[in-house]
């Protein structure tokens, strides 16, 4: 069973309110115009030049991005890559066909189910490699940052974020960093692992500890990605917000147009940003 939420969380550094960058190639990446307005639109909730700052993306890198999905992080890192060095991963469930259609994942950066790959004038040479609730598959001390955005609940709702954790862990060169976004529960919802039915947020403790045993460090926190508009008390769980605004499950009523309007007004859901580090001794 995942560790209990008693555990102490106690982080190094917490950073309030909002940083800035002074990246150059950055901030072009996150302004530029081949990015889809509906990217643009989210970023007033997800502040993504800040919180590549925060996580430490740097010119040069190699940046493991798991399960791109909406690929909202891919279309500003792969380009970001490209333009300074650096070699993008996306870490997806089958590397050998990573845009046709039998991915569970496809909207990797730049492609589309069985149509070409990303064009490597924006995104440089793509690389993928194999990751599911089975594993990671990377060399050892690989990877200078890996980026996990909203995605840790699943692992552990799901019951394998020991497993891939420890290959990240394995994954990540000595002093790398894992990158965490996630849904937060506190203060709304008690403090217990998971809930049925699966709400998608997960305690701050619980990530922490579990993120710990795998043998990283918390380094440091952010406030960045706060909303303290989120109730986190909705008929879907966190994909009743945008830019799920799921409203149709089995056994469940439609959301009405009154919700709609109501969630969509609160904006996307309360997060916790966090930055993790494999000691450098390791």
């Amino acid at each position: 069973m995942p560790i209990a939420c008693a555990l102490a969380f106690v982080p190094v550094a917490t950073v309030a309110g909002q940083s800035t960058t002074s990246d150059p190639v950055l901030i072009t990446t996150v302004a530029s115009p081949d990015r889809t307005a509906k990217d643009k639109a989210r970023d007033k909730y997800r502040h993504p030049a800040e919180s590549l700052t925060f996580w430490g993306l740097r010119p040069g890198q190699t940046v493991l991005d798991i399960q791109p999905e909406g690929g909202y992080y891919a279309e500003i890192i792969a380009p970001y890559l490209a333009q300074t060095g650096g070699t993008y991963i996306a870490g997806v469930a089958v590397p050998s066909n990573p845009w046709g259609a039998d991915l569970s994942d496809p909207n990797l950066p730049g492609a589309k189910p069985g149509v070409t790959p990303p064009n490597a004038a924006r995104y440089g040479t793509v690389r993928y490699a194999e990751f599911s609730g089975d594993g990671l598959k990377l060399p050892l001390n690989s990877v200078d940052i890996v980026f996990s955005q909203r995605e840790i609940h699943n692992w552990i709702h799901d019951g394998y974020a020991d497993k891939v954790l420890r290959d990240i862990y394995r994954a990540l060169k000595p002093g790398g960093i894992l990158a965490i976004e996630e849904h937060r529960a506190e203060p709304q919802i008690n403090p217990k692992l998971t809930g049925e039915p699966f709400t998608g947020y997960v305690p701050t403790s619980v990530v922490v500890a579990t993120v710990r045993k795998a043998g990283f460090e918390l380094e440091a926190t952010s406030e960045l990605n706060a909303n303290p508009a989120d109730t986190k008390d909705y008929p879907f769980g966190v994909w009743t917000l945008p830019p799920g605004r799921l409203s149709v499950l089995p056994n469940r009523p439609a959301l009405t147009a009154e919700q709609r309007m109501r969630y969509d007004a609160i904006g996307e859901s309360d997060r916790m940003t966090l930055r993790f580090r494999k000691p450098a001794a390791k």
